[in-house]
């Protein structure tokens, strides 16, 4: 029996080794955040350490962080990726090993109504059995697809009956089990093909998260830039204002000294009142920006922060050379580093992967299952035509023959299952095939879409370059045009009328110059944004929002 032994040693050791070797390298608590596991929300994080004398100083790469930790849309996408992290534990479960034990008392009593019961032959007899049993097994999948169990059981039974020469006796057996797929379900890719779906999943549902997270530093970058060119329009308009009322109040002076005709007062007059409406207008947008800015950033999270103003320290002006850009070389970069082409590229990969599975279901199911066994029983021995006890003996015996392996079982099993038709496979089979053509014209759509953005984005640069430089020199202009006509007026060449619209045209020159400087540093952002690379300027990394 010595080859009986050495192979019952041998699969009690793999069964040692083996759930060792099929533990998931993602864990439960590997995959936790505290974030997730927290059941409350924190407040906004360091907003305070940008309050200076009561106002919220931000440059503009403070804005993006407060947004990025701050903001509860961003977040909320976050969670896709905590979501599809616990899918892919999840997709373990085929390979997570079972053990159970089970213990059971059953004791039973029949009327006597045979001698072959062994207590008498009277009505009155009752035949008494007590069975004791105690099971335990050890069940494990592994990726090749192969399936042992690992069993024990131990029964004692005792009995009334004067037949039994073991009373009570103990009868314990060990059964090694293993079941091996042959055609479908056979091999590594079968059995991991989900986890190697789900993963590449999991990779999508980030690149996903950091495409969302490219377009929120894109929507920060443009709030916070309209906000500043709200500030300066508002500052535009102030002094156009100014300029208005110092031109009525001189027109007033003319007036009462006899200089200007009645009706000429009105000119001026109505010119501030026109002025004043649209410095209104201008605050109250101003205050619509800011509060734009406020709800991304997440500052309204705390009623305390929430009435805090906002004192944004960039300026629109360009600062250095204007930046040149190589069409070519940006969609190159666009198209190597988009997020969005990673997770269409993935969804491609695990198309082919879902179509290599369901062929795999295809497959005739034949599987070979091979089993050892060994048992044992021990008891109290008694002499049935005496009723003397011969020898004692009970779990001890048992095991001795149990673990002896003089009594052991042993054989195998070939099971063919060949589906007719398989319809269900079929069907499967057909629909991952559909899914490869969705996610192909998606990818192509995706690239489509890109390479769009890219031209766009680099119109969009190129023009802010060119009407830069045009506001510069129209500003200029009007500034020169002012003066003239003042001086004009003052000499009494020219009335009130010139001097006025030149006041208006300063006035529009000076916001179309700040335009200009705005869509320059939303031109430059949008480029960044439509190469993937705007996380860059502001050092973000995708692990520090989704750890």
């Amino acid at each position: 029996m010595g080859p009986f032994r050495i192979a019952m040693s041998g699969l009690l050791l793999l069964t040692a080794i083996f759930p060792a070797a099929a533990q998931s390298p993602e864990s439960y608590s590997a995959l936790l955040t505290q974030q997730v596991k927290s059941g409350k929300l924190s407040p906004p994080a360091h907003v305070q350490d940008y309050v200076i004398d009561g106002k919220l100083h931000l440059r503009l790469q403070d804005a993006v962080r407060l947004a990025l930790e701050n903001n509860s849309n961003i977040r909320i996408e976050e969670t896709q990726v905590e979501a599809q992290k616990f899918s892919l534990l999840g997709a373990y479960k085929p390979f997570d090993p079972l053990i159970q034990g089970i213990g059971n008392v059953n004791r039973y009593s029949y009327s006597g109504y045979t001698q072959l019961q062994g207590v008498g032959d009277t009505n009155n007899a009752a035949l008494n059995t007590l069975s004791q049993t105690v099971q335990a097994s050890y069940t494990q999948t592994f990726t090749t697809g192969t399936n042992i169990f690992a069993g024990f059981s131990s029964n004692r039974n005792s009995t009334n009956s004067a037949f039994y020469f073991l009373n009570p006796y103990v009868n314990s057996t060990v059964t090694l089990q293993f079941t091996q797929p042959l055609l479908r379900n056979a091999g590594h890719f079968a059995n991991t093909a989900p986890l190697v779906i789900a993963r590449r999943a999991l990779q999508q549902s980030r690149a996903g998260f950091e495409a969302q997270v490219n377009d929120a530093i894109l929507q920060v970058v443009t709030e916070y830039w309209t906000v500043v060119q709200a500030r300066g329009s508002f500052d535009v308009e102030q002094r156009s204002l100014a300029l208005a009322e110092s031109s009525y109040q001189h027109d007033k002076r003319a007036l009462e000294l006899g200089a200007l005709p009645p009706l000429d007062i009105y000119r001026s007059e109505s010119e501030v009142a026109a002025r004043r409406l649209q410095a209104i207008q201008s605050e109250y947008v101003l205050k619509q920006a800011q509060e734009a800015l406020r709800f991304t950033i997440g500052v309204d999270q705390d009623p305390t922060l929430a009435a805090l103003e906002l004192d944004l320290v960039e300026k629109p002006e360009p600062e250095g050379e204007i930046e040149n850009v190589d069409p070519v070389e940006v969609l190159k970069k666009a198209l190597s580093a988009r997020p969005e082409i990673s997770a269409a590229n993935d969804a491609i990969v695990n198309d082919e992967t879902g179509i290599r599975l369901a062929h795999n279901a295809l497959k005739p199911d034949l599987s070979l299952t091979g089993f050892y066994q060994s048992n044992g029983i021990g008891g109290n021995q008694y002499n049935l035509n005496t009723g003397q006890l011969i020898s004692p003996g009970g779990l001890g015996t048992s095991f001795s023959q149990l673990f002896g392996f003089g009594f052991p079982g042993y054989g195998g099993t070939l099971t063919l299952n060949l589906p007719i038709r398989n319809r269900a496979a079929k069907a499967n089979l057909g629909t991952a095939l559909v899914a490869r053509r969705h996610d192909l014209y998606t990818s192509q759509v995706t690239r489509e879409e890109i390479v769009q953005q890219v031209k766009d984005s680099v119109h969009l640069l190129e023009e802010a370059k060119l009407t830069l430089a045009a506001g510069k020199t129209s500003l200029e202009l009007a500034q020169k045009s002012l003066a003239a006509d003042q001086r004009k007026y003052e000499l009494g060449a020219e009335t009130n009328f010139f001097v006025l619209d030149s006041q208006t045209k300063l006035a529009q020159s000076e916001l179309d110059l700040l335009q200009t400087q705005i869509n320059y540093q939303i031109a430059r952002a949008t480029v960044d944004h439509a190469t993937g690379s705007l996380l860059e300027p502001y050092h973000v990394q995708i692990a520090e929002l989704s750890n």
